[in-house]
């Protein structure tokens, strides 16, 4: 019985995962903990940024305020009424930010 070398395991690997984009099929998704006074707590973005622009299910956008270790807190930039306890929370990967000067 022939036995297979971990060398021809690996170039089969290699060769199979050669053409794979790992970063176009994931997003970070997080979780409304709770939500008042334009504030949202959301669990799970773990490696949100501060600053960071992030939408919640309803299409509503947030900014990335505040980084504790087990949630973040989140600055609603629309009602709040439309964010309820539960509801997804999805990254952008964008930093808030305003254009200045001409143009």
């Amino acid at each position: 019985m022939a036995g297979i070398k971990a060398s021809e395991v690996s170039e089969v690997l290699r060769k199979e995962l050669e053409g794979i984009d790992l970063k176009s099929g994931f997003e970070e998704i997080g979780t409304v903990l709770q939500v008042g006074d334009g504030i949202a707590r959301v669990f799970g973005l773990s490696n949100v940024r501060s600053n960071e622009l992030v939408e919640f299910e309803s299409g509503v956008m947030g900014i990335v305020l505040n980084l504790e270790e087990d949630n973040v807190g989140v600055v609603l930039l629309g009602s709040s009424d439309k964010i309820k306890e539960g509801f997804r929370v999805k990254r952008t990967n964008r930093i808030a930010s305003i254009r200045v000067g001409n143009g």
